[in-house]
């Protein structure tokens, strides 16, 4: 009999055991990776469901399930292998365990969580923010730490990025403030900035963020603050934490944090019964469309402080507090037809074109099917009618079809009968795509033939970002393509003003601009001028770290996949994506013709280590200076193999102590034993010939 309920029991086990690990893959997809692969509300009803296996086996119990621990976006998670490349930021443990919050997607729950709360208990409801979570720590009125969730136990330190953000104060000048207290919130990247970046990524034809959630993420993740300070970054703050703080209940510590200068919302309500929280629930459902930032539901809190704690906490959620996610909206509308584009590297992506349907306020009729492999997953062909819905309330997609056996299919006999494939020729020019191992998009592999790619290249070099050459816009661009006076990059150095002017709507004026737009690119610095050349993969922020280890085009040009992976971001394919382009023979006559026209190939030299002095160690600097100015030291320090940090730790090997050191610094340094160098010292040290 033992045996016989083994075998009727081990399905269910086996499927414990799938989605611990479908589970635990999305998690490692959603925080370290930012692409998501399942959405809120599938993640969550896979979660309940593990839950209710765990409680069907408790033999089964395990601390590392998803159940008892919340999802992990600490830097490392896996070996290089598994592409990642290190320890990025310092971790540091939570003072206080950072827990994420039980979801319901029912009206009714939040309803039966509210009636079953204590008599009399007030709910402060709050919008929930669509963002990623952080942690910052004020001692003296000083922000000293900015951890994100990490693994709940323990966050990375992001704080030279938080600093970044114009709404977190780095100093509170007040004399109430408490010695230590922290605040938690949400870093977001608003609407109108999340929109810009994609853009600017559609036109590199770099994968684009699939919301602004994970756009923020990643941001926050960069090694480079001045790139997330380019970004535009917010934060939004909803709790405050520590000892001796103000007011008895949320609501009084949000309000005093206010008045301290964070960035508090406005759309925070106290509400006394089921029915205003309903009303508050049913308000922002349609008003949130409007906000600037992206949000996802409703938090509700108990506001008593006492009540809270007296509620406490399951394994990795609050009592006191539940969130309620918003539905996403979709609509069915029928699929007229799948138009293909080609874009400026040759990938073919496949278009849905719709009968028009509102969603979220706005008329939606087209969206992308991303690639062949997308299709084929949802099996959707012209003809069906399908679910299309706004991903992050912003970019329309397509997330199923209905039954073809459906009475609103019209043409379900016709789509039964057929069968959806990708065209295998490419659709501007007739050449045959190709479809690289590993990647699943495909290609049209006829760069110097194909219309879309001659002048998407050339839309690409003249951009702002690149060559900056004003007057060639895009219908410029395509009209001179058309006359035949563009086929390439290089022909644009070779155009006249007799040419130019001769053209529809161009006077000799305009293209007088042209000219003077065309000779002031040639003082392009070389790391824009390697971006404009619009190698695949090859972005801004990459370009500017190969010039600056490649700093002439000549010696890249012979530079090995080992040597550029050597480099900061440049993984094996962007390597050998730049060694293919110097290996085409079409590529290397036009750059000789751009050299002939005088562009810059050559930048400045990085300057040779004057020592290794200091490798290995880790040091801060800290006060005001005499012989040099901060950012002299850190260079210093840089060039003496050193590196510089900006707070004291374990790991700190000696500080640079100029006067009025921060009190705090020095503190950490006495408690930790850590070693202080004056200004004359240091200087010693990095002359002496040992």
């Amino acid at each position: 009999m033992m045996d016989l309920f083994s075998e009727i029991e081990e399905p269910e086990r086996e499927e414990l055991r799938s989605l611990r690990r479908e589970l635990e893959e999305a998690n490692y997809k959603y925080y370290i990776l930012n692409m998501p692969t399942l959405s809120d509300r599938e993640f969550d009803e896979k979660m309940h469901r593990l839950q209710e296996l765990e409680a069907m086996f408790p033999d089964m119990f395990d601390p590392k399930s998803p159940t008892q621990h919340v999802g992990s976006d600490l830097s490392v998670q896996r070996d290089n292998t598994q592409g990642t490349k290190g320890k990025a930021f310092e971790t540091v443990k939570h003072k206080y365990p950072m827990l994420s919050l039980a979801n319901s997607y029912s009206r009714e729950e939040i309803e039966d969580w509210v009636r079953k709360l204590p008599s009399g208990v007030e709910i402060v409801c709050e919008l929930k923010f669509d963002g990623l979570s952080i942690s910052l720590w004020y001692e003296h009125g000083v922000l000293v730490k900015a951890l994100t969730r990490g693994d709940g136990v323990q966050g990375d330190d992001v704080i030279a990025n938080i600093k970044t953000i114009p709404s977190i104060p780095w100093r509170i000048e007040r004399p109430d403030i408490p010695e230590f207290f922290e605040l938690r919130g949400e870093v977001l990247l608003p609407w109108e900035r999340f929109e810009a970046l994609n853009k600017e990524r559609e036109e590199q034809e770099e994968p684009l963020f699939a919301n602004p959630r994970n756009a923020a993420s990643g941001t926050l993740k960069l090694q480079d603050p001045k790139e997330v300070a380019r970004r535009g970054l917010d934060a939004y703050l909803y709790y405050m934490l520590g000892d001796n703080l103000p007011g008895m209940t949320h609501f009084e510590r949000l309000s005093t944090a206010k008045e301290w200068g964070f960035h508090i919302s406005e759309a925070i309500k106290i509400c006394r019964n089921v029915d205003e929280v309903m009303a508050y629930i049913a308000y922002w459902d349609t008003e949130r469309k409007n906000l600037p930032v992206a949000t996802d539901g409703i938090v509700l809190k108990v506001n008593n402080l006492a009540q809270q704690e007296e509620l406490g906490f399951t394994a990795k959620t609050p009592r006191w507090a539940i969130a309620y996610k918003f539905p996403a909206e979709k609509q069915l509308t029928l699929l007229r037809e799948i138009t293909y584009q080609v874009g400026r590297t040759g990938v073919v992506t496949p278009v849905a074109n719709l009968e028009p349907v509102q969603l979220s306020g706005t008329i939606v009729q087209r969206a992308t099917l991303h690639n062949e492999d997308f299709i084929k997953s949802l099996d959707i062909r012209p003809g069906d009618r399908v679910w299309v819905e706004k991903g992050g309330e912003i970019i329309p997609k397509i997330v199923g079809r209905a039954d073809r056996n459906d009475e609103m299919s019209a043409t379900s006999s016709l789509n039964d009968a057929m069968i959806y494939s990708f065209p295998d020729v490419c659709p501007e020019c007739g050449a045959k795509l190709v479809r690289v191992e590993g990647e699943a998009a495909w290609r049209c592999p006829n760069e110097t033939g194909c219309p879309p790619q001659i002048k998407g290249k050339i839309e690409h070099f003249v951009s702002r970002k690149a060559m900056d050459i004003e007057g060639l816009g895009e219908e410029t661009i395509d009209l001179f393509y058309q006359k035949g006076l563009l086929h390439n990059i290089a022909d644009i150095y070779d155009l006249q003003l007799e040419d130019i002017a001769a053209q529809e709507r161009l006077g000799e004026k305009s293209a007088q601009n042209i000219l003077d737009g065309i000779e002031a690119s040639k003082k392009v610095p070389w790391s824009r001028v390697l971006f404009a050349l619009g190698i695949r993969m090859v972005g801004e922020t990459t370009a500017k770290k190969i010039a600056k280890k490649y700093y002439t085009i000549d010696s890249l040009q012979w530079a090995t996949v080992e040597q550029l992976c050597a480099i900061e971001d440049v993984g094996p394919q962007i390597a050998e994506n730049i060694v293919k382009y110097f290996e085409d023979i079409r590529n290397l006559e036009i750059l000789e013709r751009l050299r002939q026209a005088g562009l810059q190939f050559e930048g400045e030299a990085a300057e040779e280590p004057q020592s290794d002095k200091l490798a290995g160690m880790s040091i801060v600097i800290s006060g005001t200076f005499t012989h040099h100015s901060r950012d002299e030291y850190k260079a210093m320090i840089e060039s003496h193999g050193g590196k510089n940090v900006g707070s004291v730790s374990k790991k700190t090997t000696f500080i640079l102590a100029g006067e009025n050191m921060g009190p705090e610094k020095r503190k950490k340094a006495e408690e930790l034993g850590i070693k202080m160098l004056s200004e004359d010292e240091f200087l010693e040290l990095v002359a002496s010939e040992e």
